[in-house]
């Protein structure tokens, strides 16, 4: 079967990281037309669907699962087939399960199409106001093993860096990085992007962690941080 007149592949199609209008016509009919789509959480991306009157096959596809799955995927597509893969939220494989599933079917000669769409650090990086012609995107740090040398290992990095971290460790991380990296650097904290709530707060590592202790802190969290001078 094929999707239009494209020939069967593995589409990654970017969703909303809030803003339901953030989705593009393109994913909209990508979605409706594959044969099977691949979803972190079948019950997020089932909401996602009925939003916009998209009935389709979903199939769980995550962390747990995705070395398992993976060998029924490429046959399915080598077979005719059009598959999908979305994640709970912005585009698959940044910090999110699509790394595997891409790699196999590059592995089988499985034709990719990558659709753009949202990502929460592109809009985090603009609003911190930093350098963006040259950055570094770190995604999560490990939540124990290994972090403190990540951190360390990028003290004297030049251009401006990005992660991603969880409300309940944001105070920890901003305080590892005011330890490591001195109160001298500025910081830009962003969270609920694209929602009602969105905020970016920016300045030093002090400001931040005085400013985020006097609040309850919730939704996703991209911290950028200027790169040290050169």
């Amino acid at each position: 079967m094929k999707v239009g007149n494209k020939i069967p592949k593995l589409y990654i199609v970017p969703t909303p990281i809030g803003n339901l209008e953030d989705i593009t016509l393109r994913a909209i009919r990508v979605l409706k037309e594959v044969d099977l789509i691949l979803a972190e959480d079948t019950r997020k991306t089932g909401i996602l669907l009925k939003h916009f009157e998209i009935n389709n096959h979903l199939q769980p596809h995550h962390q747990h699962n995705e070395h398992k799955t993976i060998a029924n995927i490429v046959e399915r597509i080598q077979q005719g087939e059009s598959i999908a893969l979305v994640s709970d939220a912005g585009t698959p494989a940044i910090s999110d399960p699509g790394f595997l599933v891409v790699r196999e079917c590059l592995r089988h000669n499985i034709a990719i199409e990558c659709l753009p769409g949202a990502t929460a650090f592109v809009p985090a990086l603009i609003n911190s106001g930093f350098a963006s012609d040259e950055f570094c995107f770190e995604g999560f740090l490990p939540q124990k093993k290994g972090r403190q040398t990540k951190i360390i290992g990028l003290k004297d990095e030049t251009r401006t860096l990005i992660f991603y971290e969880s409300p309940h460790r944001l105070i920890k991380a901003l305080e590892q990085f005011l330890e490591f990296f001195g109160n001298e650097r500025k910081a830009s904290v962003s969270r609920e992007l694209t929602k009602i709530y969105e905020e970016t707060q920016r300045g030093t590592f002090s400001e931040l962690i005085n400013y985020f202790k006097s609040k309850v802190i919730k939704g996703e969290i991209v911290i950028v941080i200027e790169g040290k001078n050169k």
